[in-house]
């Protein structure tokens, strides 16, 4: 091995990966590669709402201090008046040095604002049973079956409408308006988001809420169809950027379980849509290899160079080390690019992993969002065919053929038998692409490196370095993922709720779908005993608290997840979905236990 590779090869837990320049060539590096975006990712513009809630946000800390502060709060109060009657009122506020004082802040809100949240309001959905009929049948365990039916319950928990006032009055609210019910995650996230969707259908479905899950999909299109591509969330600040793009995904779901032929006609043309977002100039990336032949990949890079309006101050906060407003704005924009990864925050998009300004997540092509735009195409050229538009399923078989080579060449290191995120380095200001130069990989681990099995990467011929289920199965086995309650995010224990010791239900479904449905037998068998450490976590922690959790901590059975920039969070649509999905995938016998100490 190089010796440039074995000098990246460190220690996780006491280390970060650091791209292998010295500081001030680094500086100019990413400084570079943000060159090609800065046009088209021109930051969006705010509404005068947001503008507006987000200084009410700063005189709040300013009143009330940080501790148990949630900035997000302030920007999800919707207007009980007009925003020009409300502006007048805040400006006449009394202020003490500067600072309301808190019962005036607190009479002023009280008075000019509903509750956050207050514009969504709890609705059963339509096809909800208590007991459906075929749920679960492989789940013989009577403990573990009443308490998959209390998960299948907390639908009806999470389902919500709009407020009538919402459409009447959309510019006193945040909330964007939807055609449907929607599925919340839970708790502080008050409406819907894009990538959690997913795993909260992949649930519906094995609770036969098939109409419920469509909902969820018409509103996620309805935003393809206004913005161009599905926003983080729906809220007037999340139209600066997207999630990972699981739509396509989610619409293969139901029409597996539906065969809803009309259902994915009508979403075609707006798959067609978000694709092209995802592959515009905003994301797109060009990597030559050392044959001179040249990929096209994507990254994220999000349109904001400004705090996030949901953590504005937690962001000005975070930023006060830095010292020039172009650095500032920088980090500001690598830290929206980081939430449209879905990972905010992780040591993954950091060059020094204890320093959150270090986030250089626009100099990064990450080895998942390529997984999932290969599932994309891949899908819209099935969907494509399904539909008889034969020009288009050509089109798209071709694009996702040449994403899964460039996957393979870009991403995946032999000698670890992973795929590797890789890390941006321009050449020259006069060139189109990146040259790929193998010690770019990042070489630390995590649990994404083994995304790419959920999508099939794996390679079934036989040429000598390639992608194997074995190699991998043997490289996961090895890595140090594997812990007593499931797979944790990373090797490194930053305090960011995306690293060691947290595992989130979407790493564990992708990693056991792809090795359950790999071929393997022995693949198989690890997935499922995967599926059983965290569906007893899932079960533990909800008999200790009543609750099913964002995350886990994976180092022991039973233990809730923590860190990052709020507390944690209950709810939860993600975990319900994927502990549905994982029983209805591996059931769970009489004879096997379900605590901790099974």
């Amino acid at each position: 091995m190089p010796k440039s590779v074995v000098s990246l090869i460190r220690n996780p837990k006491t280390s970060s990966y650091k791209p292998p320049s010295a500081p001030p060539l680094l500086l100019l590096l990413v400084i570079a590669a943000m060159l090609p975006a800065a046009a088209s990712a021109a930051a969006v513009a705010t509404t005068p709402l947001v503008a507006f809630l987000q200084r009410l946000q700063s005189a709040a800390l300013a009143t009330l201090g940080s501790d148990g502060f949630d900035p997000k709060l302030y920007v999800d109060l919707p207007l009980k008046r007009n925003l020009s009657e409300v502006e007048a009122a805040f400006a006449a506020l009394p202020r003490v040095a500067g600072v309301v004082p808190a019962p005036d802040l607190e009479q002023f809100v009280d008075e000019y604002f509903g509750a956050a949240g207050s514009d969504l309001v709890q609705a059963e959905p339509a096809d909800f049973v208590a007991e459906p009929e075929g749920f679960l049948p492989k789940v013989k365990h009577p403990k573990v079956r009443a308490w998959a039916l209390e998960v299948h319950a907390l639908w009806k928990n999470l389902s919500r409408r709009e407020a009538d006032d919402v459409k009447k009055r959309p510019e006193l609210h945040t909330l964007l308006s939807l055609p449907g019910s929607v599925i919340v995650p839970g708790s502080r996230f008050r409406e819907v988001y894009y990538w959690d969707s997913y795993w909260s259908i992949r649930g519906l479905l094995a609770s036969k809420m098939y109409e419920t899950a469509k909902e969820i999909v018409r509103n996620l299109l309805s935003l393809v169809e206004n913005y161009g591509f599905v926003l983080n969330g729906a809220r007037a600040y999340y139209t600066n950027r997207s999630q990972p793009p699981l739509l396509s995904s989610m619409i293969m779901e139901i029409y597996k379980k539906t065969h809803d032929l009309e259902f994915v006609k009508q979403s075609l043309p707006l798959l067609l849509k978000e694709h092209k977002f995802w592959n515009s100039e905003i994301h797109k990336v060009t990597i030559q290899v050392a044959q001179g032949k040249r990929h096209s990949l994507s990254r994220y890079n999000a349109m904001w160079n400004k705090p996030r309006p949901e953590s504005a101050t937690t962001d000005e906060e975070s930023a006060s080390k830095l010292s020039t407003a172009a650095q500032k704005k920088n980090f500001y924009h690598q830290l929206a690019s980081t939430a449209e990864s879905g990972w905010d925050f992780s040591s993954r998009w950091m060059s020094n992993s204890s320093d959150l300004t270090t986030l250089e997540t626009t100099s990064i092509i990450p080895v998942d969002l390529n997984a999932f735009i290969y599932k994309m195409e891949s899908d819209i050229a099935f969907f494509a065919k399904l539909t008889g538009d034969s020009v288009t399923s050509e089109s798209f078989l071709a694009a996702s053929k040449a994403r899964r080579a460039a996957i393979t060449s870009i991403f995946w290191n032999s000698q670890k038998d992973q795929w590797l995120d890789y890390w941006l380095i321009k050449k020259s200001n006069s060139e189109e692409f990146y040259q790929w130069e193998a010690h770019h990989q990042n070489h630390n681990i995590f649990a994404s490196n083994f995304v790419p099995l959920w999508i099939g990467a794996y390679s079934s011929d036989a040429y000598k370095d390639g992608p194997k289920v074995e190699k991998v199965l043997k490289s996961l086995q090895n890595s140090g993922l594997l812990q007593p309650a499931g797979i944790a995010t990373s090797l490194t224990n930053t305090g960011q709720q995306w690293d060691f010791p947290n595992g989130w239900a979407p790493l564990q479904h992708m990693i056991v779908e792809g090795l359950a449905n790999s071929g393997s037998e022995e693949a198989r068998s690890l997935a499922e005993d995967i599926a059983v450490r965290w569906i007893r976590t899932n079960y533990v922690a909800y008999k200790k608290t009543g609750a099913m959790h964002e995350k886990y901590d994976v180092e022991a059975c039973g233990k809730i997840g923590g860190g990052g920039e709020y507390k944690p969070q209950t709810g939860f649509g993600w975990s319900n979905g994927v502990v549905l999905a994982f029983l209805e995938k591996f059931g769970w016998p009489h004879n096997k236990g379900i605590d901790c100490d099974s």
